[in-house]
Order: structure tokens, then sequence, then C-alpha cells
């Protein structure tokens, strides 16, 4: 009997990368697009449990970033595997991509040569890694510190600052999250003084470095 191939969904901004993804994808006989997003709202909505086996994210997305969907992802169907896809060799990345869920990380540099692998690796329960990902591991292993909560915000108040971060005002946040400016300046408060942080250079400074925006 053959198996039924895997089935794949495909969340990257550019079209152009989806693309050339999924003809990767689709020359395997054991692998199959079946959906697509151009953003991680939009790949939350389309990683149906029942018709997806495996989401192949990019890390870095507008509205909502790899990293926040595949948490949301994690937290409604558990059952999905998730891979992600990065322009960046980035330890920081890396690690907030294991912390998400992830079943691998792979390079966009080097998609061609380690995509199908990785997408294989995952359905098997293995973790896909990159030379450069298991040298972060070891140094982390090797000096490890006391771990941080993974996150002291709320989703949305990561939908916020990631917001802020990108320049957004108030009353464009506002009509971005369909609430009103005076919630917006609320939780703009409230992030502020749990991160204990003064002003949106320390919010933008932080949002780099927890993945929610682009360097």
């Amino acid at each position: 009997m053959v198996e039924s191939p895997v089935r794949i969904l495909l969340a990257d901004d550019h079209a152009l990368v989806r693309q050339g993804l999924r003809l990767i994808i689709d020359a395997e006989p054991d692998l199959k697009v079946v959906a697509e997003a151009s953003d991680g709202a939009e790949a939350v909505r389309a990683c149906d449990p029942e018709q997806v086996d495996l989401a192949i994210l990019d890390i870095a997305m507008p509205r909502m970033t790899g990293l926040q969907a595949a948490r949301e992802i994690s937290r409604r169907a558990p059952g999905v595997r998730i891979l992600f896809l990065s322009m960046y060799d980035n330890e920081q990345y890396f690690f907030a991509a294991l912390k998400a869920g992830a079943s691998g990380y792979v390079l966009k540099s080097v998609v061609d040569r380690d995509l199908i692998e990785a997408c294989r690796s995952a359905m098997r329960g293995e973790p896909f890694l990159y030379p450069g990902a298991v040298a972060a591991l070891i140094r982390e292993y090797l000096g490890r510190e006391e771990d941080a909560p993974d996150s002291v915000l709320t989703p949305r108040e990561e939908e916020v600052i990631k917001l802020v971060a990108e320049g957004h005002s108030s009353k464009e946040i506002a009509e971005t999250l369909t609430i009103s400016v005076k919630t917006v300046e609320r939780h703009r408060a409230n992030i502020l003084a749990k991160l204990g942080m003064r002003d949106r250079l320390d919010l933008t400074k932080y949002a780099i470095r927890t993945g929610l925006v682009e360097p």
C-alpha cells in the first residue's frame, strides 16, 4: 500500500519564494504542498490539523511573525510539525524557533540542499539543525545560564510591540488590531512597565532581539 504524501502548509510573504519552494517540495513523491499563506496570521487560519501535517514558516513575516504563528499553531494543532525558514544565521532566532516548538531551522541560502531532508526529519520526529545551529547549541550548553521565561508578554502585547517597532502610530495599530486607541496606549504602558523600558527605541530593540521584527 502506497502511503499518502506529507501534507505541507507553506508560509512566506514573498510569492516568488513560495513558488520556488513549492517546485522543490512537489518534485518529491512523498511531499505535497496543500496550502499557502503570505503572513503568520494567514498561516494560523490555514493550518487545519485535519488537512496539514507539516507547517513550513518564514521566521520574519508581516502582521504576525513565523514565531508568533508557530506558538499559536502549536496551541491549536499540537500534532502539526513545524519547520522554520530564515535568511538569518542568527542564534537568537534559532533559539526562539526551538522555544516556539520547531522541529528544524533551514537557512534560505541552502534551502535547495536542506529543505527536503528537513521535512523528512521533522516527520520522523527528528530535529533538523544546520551546522551553525549545532555549534550554537553546544556553546549554549557549555555556557548555560538560568533560563528566562519564554515571554513575559501576552500574545496581544506582542502584536502591539511588533507594530510599534515597525513605526505604526497608535491610531494605525488600533485600526489594524480592531481595538481602541485608548486600549493601544494601555497595552503600550503595560509593555513598558513589564519590560522596564522607557520609549519606542527600547521597544524596537526588544522586538529585534526577540525576533518579532527583522533587524
